[in-house]
């Protein structure tokens, strides 16, 4: 039996697209503030995963909700079970959009919104594929459980959850839908490390207050420091000025009631590549250590604004590291909370790590650093994952890949992790491809519209080479 699944794609386009379009209308960011029982990321995430499950009922499929935390529904028969993993819930949509990030809109042959490429539009495109098997009523010999998740973008709670309470075996093997072709089949670890300091400090400048950073796993678009100063606002301002100029980032400084206020701006981008974006809040405190702050203001500046700034790769924090087959740990700075009135301030650096060093070892480093109180380690840890080329698994989705687009597959391992590390056997697959520009993170999202059905296409083929 010949299928031309682009075919059926074309076929499906419009409908396709509408469903899309109503997924990306719903704002599925976490929201802890209101977060219960019923909602345990928010109501967001819980609009989003009822919105999707009514729509495979729709189309014939029998769904469960696992307690608000993920979804899924199955297809076809037999012991072997093919897992689909996807999620729903967004990061923060943040600042600097050009058009309403949840109500999508297509210019240019792209698709802008939050979650277009992460990862609402791949999960589309996927679950297409799979209603065109079943459309088709093509025979199969296994089984397939789509899952969608609603919490990858901060602790993976979703996943935790779902595997201990969803009563059926886990899936022998599979994939995400959610980074780019031809396949990711490594991934490197991820392991978020809090530097503390104390808050006490005062002198010619006091910091009052320094906040920057929307998750772990995003570029800080922008930070505020507010402090006070034996200085004129003019003077700081005639610095500020010179500092943005040769540093080619945008700042705003106010004074009130003898307080100054500052924000920088930078550029957001996604935790797994902190060199696509600027920094913000490190900007901030390397305009900021030039001028007389002493005590715990002073060490948390400078590891901010020196240490930090721009070291990728971790080398003048003393912890840099590279693996021949994994490549260089990289380190994002993405959360800073310091308040002069807290005995507990913090900086969050969200390290992605290869094979050959760990969580310890990292965090064996950082405690070298002066000036800091202790170092902590978030709840949630993946550690390295690779699933070998030679796998059955993976060959077929190169396979498959190569057919369809005329490019030659190779394996990958990215900084990035996704819900495809959830299995031994599992990857990650598209939707991204060869030489797109990654907005994920970022404000303006998008994916190119043929892309989305490109991948559909391919989604189709190589979930039922797996499972015919």
């Amino acid at each position: 039996m010949t299928i031309d699944f682009k075919v059926e794609v074309e076929k499906r386009k419009e409908a396709m697209m509408e469903d899309l379009f109503s997924l990306l209308r719903i704002n599925s960011e976490r929201d802890d503030s209101q977060a219960d029982d019923k909602h345990p990321f928010g109501p967001g995430p819980v609009k989003a995963l009822e919105h999707f499950l009514a729509m495979a009922e729709r189309d014939g499929y029998k769904t469960r909700n696992i307690d608000n935390y993920a979804g899924d529904f199955e297809f076809g028969q037999g012991d072997e079970v093919l897992g689909i993993f996807a999620h729903l819930d967004v990061v923060p949509a943040g600042s600097g959009w050009d058009t309403n990030p949840y109500e999508p809109v297509i210019k240019d042959g792209k698709l802008f919104a939050r979650g277009s490429s992460d990862d609402k539009g791949p999960t589309m495109a996927c679950y297409y594929a799979l209603k065109i098997i079943k459309d088709l009523g093509l025979p199969v010999s296994k089984k397939v459980r789509f899952i969608v998740g609603t919490d990858e973008e901060s602790g993976w709670g979703d996943m935790d959850y779902y595997f201990a309470h969803n009563g059926l075996k886990d899936p022998d093997f599979g994939f995400s839908p959610d980074a780019e072709f031809p396949i990711i089949n490594g991934e490197k670890g991820n392991i978020t490390e809090y530097l503390h300091f104390a808050g006490d400090n005062s002198g010619a400048f006091t910091l009052l207050s320094f906040t920057g950073g929307l998750r772990e796993n995003m570029v800080p678009e922008s930070a505020t420091a507010a402090f006070t100063a034996d200085a004129a606002l003019a003077d700081l301002q005639e610095k500020l000025n010179a500092f943005t100029q040769e540093q080619g980032v945008t700042a705003e400084l106010t004074e009130e009631i003898g307080v100054f206020k500052l924000t920088v701006i930078g550029k957001s981008a996604h935790g797994s590549t902190p060199e696509a974006g600027v920094n913000g809040a490190t900007y901030l405190a390397k305009f900021l250590n030039q001028f007389a702050f002493e005590g715990a203001a002073k060490a948390y500046l400078d590891i901010t604004g020196n240490v930090l700034h721009q070291d990728f790769a971790a080398e003048k924090l003393g912890v840099a590291y590279t693996d021949d087959k994994m490549g260089a740990l990289s380190m994002n700075a993405g959360v800073f909370s310091f308040d002069k009135e807290s005995d507990d301030n913090t900086i969050a650096l969200n390290f992605r790590y290869p094979q050959g060093t760990d969580a310890q070892t990292i965090k064996a480093g950082l405690e070298k650093l002066e000036g800091i109180t202790k170092v902590t380690l978030s709840e949630h840890e993946h550690t390295p994952h690779y699933v070998p080329v030679e796998d059955p698994l993976v060959a077929t989705l190169l396979s498959v890949y190569e057919k369809q687009t005329g490019l030659k597959g190779h394996e990958q391992i990215i900084g990035g992790g996704t819900f495809g590390r959830l299995l031994k056997r599992g990857v990650a697959y598209g939707a991204m491809f060869p030489g797109y520009v990654n907005t994920m993170h970022q404000a303006n999202e998008f994916a190119e519209v043929e892309d989305l059905y490109r991948a559909a296409a391919i989604y189709a083929e190589a979930i039922y080479e797996l499972i015919k």
